[in-house]
């Protein structure tokens, strides 16, 4: 049994993360863990919850509540990826983006094991990128991710510490989630590359390209 999750998706909201983690744990039949969905229990344990950031955004608003709630967030992925030993685990948003240099280095340390860290975006332009996300973000979940005149959307988008953590960008294009978690599939030695329409660094509708972690 691995000591660390074989990947961890990361990226902004609506980059598609939950999806295809879901797709490739199913193709490589490896557990899928999604943070967003089993967080509570972990930010629990430092004293927080979804429920207490909601009562903090009401009070100083969405940008201060999400500053509050950093150490939180890192405290959660140490402990998933802890205890997700083989999984595929998808990373919400806000559990890479920091503004404090401890609560960065608290997830690339918990990080630094996991042979694959994929960051998810729809187009390799950034405003293209944007506006696909924003546009599903709305359709999806009523939100354009503005707030207090911040666009937390953009923010989460050009994080550079997010992408400092990711081995590899994954570009998904027009592609359907199934070939694009076929293509991760194949990156995990999950089924043949072949099956998988090409190798993952293969460019076409989706593209993926190696990224070098560093801090």
């Amino acid at each position: 049994m691995p000591a660390a999750p074989r990947l961890v998706l990361v990226g902004p909201p609506a980059a598609g993360k939950s999806t295809l983690g879901e797709l490739v744990a199913e193709r490589t039949g490896a557990p899928f863990v999604d943070l967003d969905a089993v967080g509570d229990r972990y930010y629990g344990e430092v004293g927080w919850s979804v429920e207490r950031l909601v009562e903090r955004i009401a009070v100083v608003g969405r940008v201060a509540a999400e500053r509050e709630w950093e150490p939180a967030r890192a405290h959660a992925v140490r402990r998933v990826v802890a205890e997700s030993p083989g999984a595929v685990v998808a990373l919400g948003a806000g559990h890479t983006a920091y503004t404090v240099g401890e609560h960065r280095s608290t997830v690339r340390t918990a990080l630094a094991d996991v042979p694959h860290v994929v960051l998810v975006v729809p187009a390799a332009d950034r405003d293209t990128a944007l506006t696909e996300l924003r546009r599903r973000s709305v359709a999806s979940k009523g939100t354009d991710w503005v707030r207090d005149g911040h666009d937390l959307l953009a923010g989460w988008l050009d994080d550079a510490g997010t992408r400092a953590l990711a081995t590899t960008v994954l570009v998904t294009g027009t592609e359907a989630p199934d070939a694009a978690a076929a293509r991760l599939a194949a990156l995990l030695g999950g089924e043949p590359a072949g099956e998988a329409h090409g190798a993952v660094c293969d460019p076409g509708p989706g593209t993926a390209e190696r990224s070098p972690r560093g801090g």
